[in-house]
């Protein structure tokens, strides 16, 4: 078993799916490669060559990959990255698209689409499994300390997590408890096959797990691992939701465990002796859970909660253009909306906190310090879910489109 887990997290297995999928490294300057990786007649390289290489940048790697985010704040590496070939282009955007489909960013637009155009129940529910799994996954990231593959010879196509740590992947747990989280909670909102809604869940969750190897950020073990991580957690939430969303929406209490809980969570979260930025997006992904939080219960409470009238499940809304017409200005106007709010927010409370600490604006590692961090963004990702559950659909109904 410890030889079968080696074997999984190693970089070989990386190497070759990149390869089978058209993308090759190429000899860099500052990383110049071995003979004993150069790929042999049928376009791999040979386990010997993959083995001989991780051995010797190891140490290397390890260093450079703590070091330069030391040197740098967690920014660009001082190093330009090792050139790459892509021979296969369909496949490189199809794993690039499908690598955007974890991101935060992508959560935090789409998660608020199921909200405007199809039920806010819905949406609750996803960001509450959301801010969950991730937590779970960042955490564990930083206590277990697993090195992602090495570069050369798995080639890196994103830099911006790199100083961050492997197992488990938090793209494949992200992906499979949101997709699986939809298909178990959608079939009592509305109407749909079933089948197909597995087969989209099943595709989802493939592609944005082997786009994570492709992109050469996690080795075959952390996919497995954040998968089945994710499997497990909603197996042993799935009894409890119901009664979840009931103390979420109409305890008196709510609001403010909503709010202290994820701060207590940050606060409390494992610090590295480098930076990364595990801790930031976690102090995003909690901020935006508790925003929404206390907007549903503020809804509730006004008994206006957007959610679909008449007997459930609903039918889906025909695609007619009319409604594509009107999604689509409910989309632009509501990432308007979130946009703007993250840029007001940000811009105070950076004024606020570089005040109140006497520090300087134009010192760029300043906004890595916790103490201006997590207070920032935890007050920009609040206000954000708070304006997409109690303002957006506001804004809608007075302008004629919900």
């Amino acid at each position: 078993m410890p030889k079968l887990l080696t074997y999984l997290h190693g970089s070989e297995l990386v190497v070759r799916f990149q390869r089978r999928c058209g993308l090759y490294l190429l000899e860099a300057e500052h990383h110049s490669c071995a003979r004993s990786c150069s790929p042999t007649a049928n376009g791999h390289a040979g386990p010997r060559g993959v083995k001989q290489l991780e051995d010797r940048h190891n140490i290397q790697d390890n260093k450079h990959n703590n070091n330069q985010y030391k040197e740098n704040g967690g920014g660009t590496p001082v190093n330009s990255r090792p050139q790459y070939e892509v021979r296969n282009w369909l496949l490189h955007f199809l794993f690039l698209f499908s690598s955007g489909l974890g991101h935060e960013i992508f959560y935090i637009t789409f998660l608020p689409c199921i909200h405007w155009n199809l039920d806010p129940f819905l949406c609750r529910r996803l960001v509450n499994i959301w801010a969950m799994v991730m937590y779970i996954g960042q955490v564990m990231k930083d206590v277990l300390k697993l090195p992602r593959p090495l570069s050369p010879p798995v080639v890196k196509l994103e830099t911006r997590v790199d100083a961050e740590y492997g197992l488990p992947s938090t793209h494949a747990m992200a992906s499979t408890a949101i997709f699986f989280s939809f298909l178990l909670s959608a079939p009592s909102r509305i109407q749909f096959q079933f089948e197909v809604g597995v087969l989209i869940a099943v595709t989802l969750s493939s592609l944005v797990c082997l786009s994570r190897l492709y992109t050469g950020m996690h080795s075959v073990l952390d996919v497995i691992c954040g998968a089945l991580i994710s499997v497990l957690l909603v197996f042993l939430t799935y009894p409890y939701w119901e009664t979840f969303d009931s103390l979420q929406l109409t305890s008196h209490i709510s609001p403010v465990i909503s709010l202290v809980l994820p701060i207590f969570l940050i606060y409390i979260y494992p610090e590295l002796d480098h930076y990364s930025t595990t801790r930031g997006d976690t102090t995003t992904i909690l901020a935006v859970g508790a925003g929404c939080s206390v907007g549903y219960w503020v809804n509730e409470q006004l008994g206006q909660t957007f959610e679909p009238q008449g007997p459930l499940p609903v039918p889906l809304p025909t695609l007619t253009a009319k409604v594509l017409v009107i999604a689509a200005v409910r989309f632009l106007l509501g990432v308007a909306a979130l946009v703007a709010t993250r840029q007001i927010i940000k811009t105070l409370s950076l004024r606020v906190l570089y005040s109140w600490y006497g520090v300087s604006k134009r010192d760029k590692h300043v906004r890595r310090r916790k103490e201006i961090e997590v207070p920032q963004k935890f007050a920009t990702y609040t206000s954000i879910g708070l304006v997409n559950s109690i303002l957006v659909n506001r804004l809608f109904m007075s302008l004629g489109l919900l």
